[in-house]
């Protein structure tokens, strides 16, 4: 079957790059895609909220399998709009509508569903601009640290945790005034919880539901996880803490009722759900749900993924996938995220990138923001590449990783040299 993937991050070159080992993908196109995918499918110039656009390639290419990556699109309901197309109906989508898509797209659309299905998870109230003496107020009822979010998709980096109640009010003032545009018109103030957080992957075609391999994501900056959020400096799977008794607990409390909710809501709900948890004392709570793969985990899950991967794809969007089974890999994997200097602020694109070659099946470098022009591999965003290493064993899979890191030159490039090492003790 021919395969189309939307997305052109370090999540859709690890889905591209697991789709390409299946028997069943005759053609693989990565929508407009990185360097990394122009080595392992075809890129298209094609943007990911161009709905005609996307109408029309699908058409022209004779696609069989959407397959959607990012967060944008599915908020913005190109599912909705594929689907209404008569010519499109043997079409198969993996992805919400967007209606199941506002589960990430509002943080206070999530937090109503989560205490309407009785889903573990932080008291919160929702402020607007009219309301930022009463939110200031509300602040000051809390017990610092204080938790600030933006409303609505703001890059993963719309989330403001503070000691400090002054910088907390000035963050919920700058948030209400436009700090991320529409999305942070509405910002939720939540209790801050304390404990150790990791990310659940499910795969549901509303119904059934197959819970991927866990992975743990480092977001923050810095060494030691200090200064300020980024889309992810880092992942490992599985995760230590993250036990048969406990995962036990994730998909009865969290995972169940969530399927449940989404199919008593009546979503159209073909695709991943992402829980981001956090573990507080021996109980899981949700801090947040995605409708999509997150990045950098994605590059961790595929690679411990030992099932073929298209009729878990093809099944999902079907309705059917009850009727299929996956197997995983017992090791496991760690990635190193490479980011441009200056990132998460404002940082210079167009730096050359050297990788060294290496026959090394234990190492494998999946790219981000690069873009191939001619001969030469070039930076094109913040986050450049996630280097994944394998291993038996998470001390040998990060063993792996950072020696792939060493063999990427690329001027200014920093990475964080503490990933995984919380675990790894």
């Amino acid at each position: 079957m021919k395969i189309l993937i939307l997305g052109s991050g370090g999540r859709e070159h690890a889905l591209a790059w697991k789709i390409s080992q299946s028997d069943l993908c005759e053609g693989l196109f990565v929508a407009p895609g990185n360097g990394g995918t122009a080595e392992i499918a075809i890129n298209l110039s094609l943007e990911v909220n161009d709905k005609p656009g996307i109408l029309d390639t699908v058409v022209r290419l004779g696609i069989d399998l959407l397959v959607i990556g990012p967060e944008d699109p599915l908020v913005n309901g190109v599912v909705d709009f594929l689907k209404k197309e008569s010519k499109l109906k043997d079409l198969l989508v993996v992805g919400p509508s967007a209606a199941g898509a506002l589960l990430e797209g509002s943080k206070d659309f999530a937090k109503k569903f989560m205490l309407k299905y009785g889903i573990p998870t932080a008291d919160a109230e929702i402020f607007t601009k009219a309301d930022l003496v009463a939110g200031k107020q509300f602040l000051a009822g809390l017990t610092p640290p204080y938790v600030l979010k933006a409303d609505g998709l703001a890059g993963g980096k719309g989330v403001i945790i503070t000691k400090d109640r002054q910088e907390a009010e000035e963050s919920l003032e700058k948030l209400l005034r436009g700090q991320f545009g529409p999305s942070s018109e509405n910002v939720l103030i939540e209790e801050f919880l304390d404990g150790i957080e990791l990310s659940v992957f499910v795969l549901t075609d509303g119904d059934s539901y197959v819970i991927l391999p866990e992975a743990k994501d480092y977001k923050r900056i810095g060494e030691g996880d200090t200064g300020p959020n980024t889309g992810g400096m880092g992942a490992v799977s599985p995760v230590s803490f993250a036990d048969a008794h406990f995962m036990k607990k994730v998909e009865d409390k969290i995972v169940a009722p969530t399927i449940k909710g989404i199919k008593s809501e009546g979503f159209d709900y073909h695709g991943f759900v992402f829980f981001g948890l956090i573990k507080v004392g021996e109980e899981p709570m949700v801090i947040e749900y995605n409708v999509r793969m997150g990045d950098p985990e994605t590059e961790v899950v595929m690679p411990r993924i030992k099932s073929d991967i298209v009729p878990l794809l093809v099944a999902t969007a079907r309705g059917e996938l009850s009727d299929v089974s996956v197997t995983f890999e017992e090791n496991a994997a760690a990635t190193v995220v490479l980011v441009s200097n200056g990132y998460p602020g404002s940082y210079e694109t167009g730096e050359s990138i050297k990788i060294a070659s290496n026959n090394d099946q234990s190492i494998i470098p999946f790219h981000a923001g690069t873009a191939q022009e001619g001969h030469n591999l070039l930076t094109k965003g913040g986050r450049v590449l996630a280097i994944t290493g394998l291993g038996n064993h998470l001390t040998e899979a990060l063993a792996n990783s950072y020696r792939g890191v060493d063999f990427v030159k690329c001027k200014g490039i920093n990475y964080r040299t503490d990933i995984g090492f919380d675990l790894a003790k």
